[in-house]
């Protein structure tokens, strides 16, 4: 084999294998994620720790590279958050965070946010160590809900996915500012 095709090939095989952006608390994430064509990229990575435990690593995936969780909200473009558990928690432990989120953020919501959350509550599961939570937005279509690998469903419109993502970015995430900072790439 000349050094030229093999050059190519190892090019190739390069080009193929997944980038890595980068490992907190043992939970690697990939540099982008491709989103009905487009290309989302890791925008953060952030560790959300309840007293002294870990409960899970989130990483924020934008179209753009953002440090400013105002401006992300207001954006009406593609966004997802990947959350992987590092311990177990049941449903109950992550709706009440959901409802805190919602009311720390999105002060004086509608019934039909309300009513969102409900929906988001009713999908939830207990959850163990290497468990994924991911929420996809899509402009125009709603924010997908999947549950250890099982799309459960997709709601809401650009309003629920906002209040969503506040809960992780807004000005009183629930995982605090540290988390936020992190998710946000500062």
């Amino acid at each position: 084999m000349t050094r030229r095709a093999l050059l190519s090939l190892v090019l190739a095989g390069l080009m193929a294998a997944p980038v890595i952006a980068g490992t907190l608390s043992g939970v690697t994430l990939a540099d982008t994620l491709g989103i009905d064509g487009h290309t989302l990229l890791l925008n953060g990575m952030a560790l959300r720790k309840k007293i002294i435990f870990k409960v899970y690593v989130a990483g924020l995936y934008l179209p753009a590279r953002e440090t400013d969780g105002a401006k992300v909200l207001a954006a009406d473009t593609p966004r997802c958050t990947v959350m992987h558990f590092l311990r177990g928690v049941s449903a109950n432990q992550v709706n009440e965070a959901w409802y805190d989120g919602l009311e720390a953020n999105t002060p004086n919501h509608s019934a039909q946010l309300k009513k969102q959350f409900d929906e988001l509550a009713a999908m939830m599961e207990g959850l163990k160590d290497g468990d994924v939570l991911a929420f996809t937005y899509r402009p125009g279509v709603g924010t997908e809900v999947k549950v250890k690998g099982k799309v459960k469903g997709t709601l809401g419109d650009k309003a629920f996915a906002d209040a969503l993502f506040a809960c992780w970015i807004g000005p009183k995430p629930g995982p605090g500012e540290k988390f936020k900072a992190g998710l946000l790439g500062r």
